[in-house]
C-alpha cells in the first residue's frame, strides 16, 4: 500500500489480515546470538504474515548486540516490507527529548530503519511530541498506562480534581493528536483493563497499543472488551516471547493464531464461526 494518513495505513493493516495482532520481535540476547538475529526474525515474520497487522522490534535488544545488531533491525524491518507488506511496523524504543533531538530521533526511526510509528515518552510535553507528529504517514504512541508493576508509582499520581496521571497523559494525547495529523496513540498494558476503559472512553478514536499480553499475564479477554474502538478496532495486541519462542516454525503460526482467533472472538458483537 502506497504511504498514506497514519489512521488509514493502520486501519489498513488490520482488515487486510482481519487481525489485531502486533508481534514483538525481541531476540532475547541469551536465546538468540547477534548473528542468528535476522534469520530468526525472519522465520518469525515468514510464520506470522497473514496472520499479523503489525511487528513491533524493540530496539533494546538489537542494540544489545552492538552494530551488527543495528543492522539486523533495519534488515528485519525490510524484510517486514517484503514479507508482510500490508503490515505496521511500530520501533519499540520510547524515546524523546527537547525538539531538535526529538527531530533526529524521529528522521532515525522513519528514515533511517523505516518504522511507520516509534513508541515515546510524553514527560517533556507537547513541544516534544510534536517532531514525531510532522509527518501525515509516520506517528507516535505515548506511554500512558504501562504493563509493569511499578506503572503506578508516577502513573497513577492524582493531580488536578484528584484524576490520575495516566488519564491527563490520555487528554493530552487526543489534544496533540488533534493538532497534528491524528497520528498519535497510546500505550497501555493488559495487566491494567479497568484503567484501559477509561482511557478509551476519554480517547475514543486514538490507536492503543497492548502490551502486556502472554508471558506478563494480561487478562487478553478483559483488554480487548475495553480497548476496542466503536468499530472493534484501533487496538493492537501486542505478544512476543510467547509467540516468537513457542517452538519451530508450525508452533510459531500456531501461536500466533490462536492468539488471534481469541482476540477477534473478544470484539464485542462480533459473531464468531
Amino acid at each position: 500500500m502506497p504511504d498514506t494518513a497514519f489512521r488509514d495505513r493502520l486501519a489498513y493493516a488490520m482488515e487486510s489480515v482481519d487481525s489485531l495482532i502486533c508481534v514483538g520481535l525481541d531476540p532475547q540476547p541469551n536465546r538468540t546470538g547477534p548473528e542468528e538475529i535476522l534469520g530468526f526474525n525472519t522465520r518469525v515474520i515468514e510464520a506470522t504474515a497473514d496472520l499479523a497487522c503489525a511487528y513491533k522490534p524493540q530496539s533494546a535488544f538489537y542494540e544489545a548486540a552492538g552494530e551488527i545488531g543495528w543492522r539486523a533491525l533495519r534488515e528485519t524491518i525490510a524484510a517486514i516490507r517484503r514479507l508482510a507488506p500490508h503490515a505496521f511496523v511500530i520501533l519499540d524504543a520510547k524515546r524523546n527529548d527537547i525538539g531538535n533531538t526529538a527531530e533526529a530521533y524521529a528522521q532515525a526511526a522513519f528514515d533511517w530503519f523505516g518504522a511507520d510509528a516509534l513508541t515515546i515518552n510524553p514527560y517533556l510535553g507537547g513541544d516534544a511530541v510534536a517532531p514525531f507528529l510532522a509527518r501525515p504517514d509516520r506517528g507516535a504512541f505515548a506511554l500512558c498506562r504501562t504493563s509493569n508493576p511499578g506503572a503506578g508509582d508516577l502513573q497513577s499520581l492524582r493531580i488536578a480534581e484528584g484524576e490520575p496521571l495516566y488519564l491527563s497523559v490520555a487528554s493530552q494525547a487526543r489534544d496533540w493528536a488533534a493538532a497534528n495529523h491524528d497520528n498519535l496513540g497510546l500505550v497501555v498494558g493488559a495487566t491494567w483493563p479497568d484503567e484501559l476503559s477509561q482511557i478509551r472512553a476519554r480517547c475514543p478514536e486514538l490507536p492503543i497499543l497492548l502490551p502486556g499480553i502472554g508471558a506478563q499475564g494480561g487478562d487478553l479477554e478483559a483488554s480487548v472488551g475495553a480497548g476496542v474502538d466503536a468499530n472493534g478496532r484501533g487496538l493492537l495486541v501486542s505478544a512476543s516471547r510467547s509467540v516468537i519462542y513457542a517452538g519451530d516454525e508450525e508452533d510459531i503460526r500456531a501461536a500466533a493464531g490462536e492468539l488471534r482467533a481469541a482476540a477477534n472472538a473478544a470484539i464485542p458483537g462480533r459473531s464468531t464461526p
